[in-house]
């Protein structure tokens, strides 16, 4: 097999003249290529703070255009489509961390505030953004169609267009005015360096926005705490616990959401279970009753930002109500909920993500689920026989869905 030979050695570059990728390698069993992606992103993040962190990086000029945007009261918006709006979703929380950071104004609903916007639904706008006005695109190769065409809208609408992608050779990158490029590209189609590099890219960019920026050293440990040996049996014993149910929901609050959204796209794309993502109080607003005791449930609570006792609060009663009921649940926590939240309220398993104080709040909460959302996908996967990569794309069905949705 194909098999990377070290794993902290650096990924490949998009190919040069530019091209989108192909199916994955097809792998017996593991590793799988999205194994090995795992493994290789605390290396990967620091190499990439490393490198956005230079004064002359397209980072700094992005965090330049956001200042100007965000001081003017000008429309910021934050687009991507399937893993890259998680992307774009994160990049909106550390960017609004770090504007109240340096004094401006970052109410949700605010003009000067970033937004996420699907990138679909982006295109469909009559002006987005406008002039004076800053559109971001999230684009792991810079190839996405409706991405690509939100970029477009916003040119047309005369507003700066930036594009944080793998290459600035890309399709995307020729409709930008400032390309952030992680020069990394993703080898598994079940992406998890394609979530991992945007919420680099937007530290980075908060890094010379504040003047503080994240040491890559302490972003590089954050992600490598989900790959202690103990910690990988922990997740594996709680990938066996949910892979037998018949449906998963996975729950989250704050910044916790972005996670929450990527890790039900995870185990979708990966391990082809049915998943849906509610935020946390919507799951006790009517879902409860469409599960059973062949539900699984997952709560995402890592985000320890202000309001933390109340999620605290909301996240045990939802686990308390899942009881009840004989969901099968398990969770992802920050070390001050698990402290906190009765251990037989998640029957299923728990990761504690541990305090990062060297972290702002928002950043520790992504950076800390990161790899265990991933890892718990990747060994789901494994459970239920399946590779991960080619996300059901090897099976004629799906490439012809695919080709059907285009034409």
């Amino acid at each position: 097999m194909d098999l990377r030979p070290v794993p902290d050695a650096p990924l490949h570059d998009a190919p040069n003249p530019w091209a989108g990728t192909d199916t994955p390698s097809r792998r017996d069993g593991p590793p799988y290529h999205m194994t090995e992606m795992i493994e290789a992103e605390p290396a990967l993040a620091e190499r990439l703070l490393r490198r956005l962190g230079d004064p002359d990086a397209a980072a700094a000029g992005l965090a330049t255009e956001l200042r100007a945007a965000a001081e003017l009261s000008r429309p910021i918006l934050v687009t991507g489509c399937g893993t890259s709006e998680h992307g774009a979703m994160a990049t909106v929380e550390i960017l609004r961390e770090a504007l109240r950071a340096i004094g401006l104004p970052a109410t949700q609903g605010r003009t000067g505030t970033p937004v996420a916007l699907q990138a679909f639904e982006a295109a469909l706008e009559d002006e987005l953004a406008g002039p004076g006005g800053l559109v971001i695109g999230i684009s792991h190769e810079g190839g996405t169609w409706a991405t690509n065409r939100a970029l477009e809208r916003a040119r047309t609408g005369r507003a700066r267009v930036a594009l944080v992608t793998v290459s600035d050779r890309s399709p995307g990158a020729a409709l930008a005015d400032l390309v952030v490029s992680t020069g990394e590209a993703d080898e598994s189609w079940c992406h998890t360096v394609g979530y991992l590099s945007p919420i680099l890219a937007a530290i980075a960019v908060a890094g010379h926005l504040t003047s503080r920026p994240i040491r890559p050293d302490v972003a590089r440990s954050a992600l490598a705490v989900g790959l202690d040996p103990a910690e990988v049996r922990r997740t594996e014993a709680l990938a066996e616990s949910l892979a037998a149910m018949d449906r998963l929901l996975v729950a989250g609050s704050g910044s916790d959401r972005v996670a929450a959204r990527e890790l039900a796209l995870k185990i979708e794309e990966g391990a082809h279970m049915p998943t849906v993502m509610r935020d946390l109080e919507t799951v006790l607003h009517g879902h409860l009753a469409g599960t059973d005791t062949r539900t699984g449930l997952v709560v995402i609570l890592a985000d320890t930002s202000p309001d933390a006792e109340a999620r605290g609060r909301r996240a045990a009663g939802v686990l308390r109500a899942a009881s009840e009921i004989g969901i099968h649940s398990g969770a992802i926590l920050a070390a001050r909920y698990a402290a906190t939240i009765d251990p037989t309220l998640t029957p299923a398993g728990r990761l504690v993500v541990p305090a990062a104080p060297a972290l702002p709040a928002v950043v520790a909460s992504l950076l800390g689920s990161t790899v265990p959302l991933q890892l718990l996908t990747e060994r789901l996967a494994r459970s239920r026989g399946i590779d991960p990569d080619p996300i059901r794309r090897d099976d004629a069905r799906y490439r012809r869905a695919a080709e059907a949705a285009e034409g």
